[in-house]
């Protein structure tokens, strides 16, 4: 009977120790990191800032070139 008692105190220690071990082994990361939501954001403002840029520097050298074939008929 003691063999018996004995073989089930130990099994349930295994069980606990084994039920503890399983617990932490999976990974605890966020599904969506914040950080390069962020990034992406601020690269796409600077991506619209640096067409706004290019679209008036466009604007202004065909309006010089207009001035220019303006004065040129003159």
């Amino acid at each position: 009977m003691s063999k018996i008692l004995a073989t089930l105190i130990a099994g349930l220690f295994a069980a606990n120790v084994f039920a503890q071990a399983a617990a932490p082994a999976a990974p605890a990361t966020p599904a969506t990191p914040a950080t390069p939501a962020a990034a992406a954001k601020t690269a796409a403002k600077a991506d619209a800032k640096g067409e706004k840029k290019a679209e008036a520097k466009k604007a202004a050298v065909a309006t010089k070139k207009a001035e220019k074939k303006a004065e040129a008929k003159k």
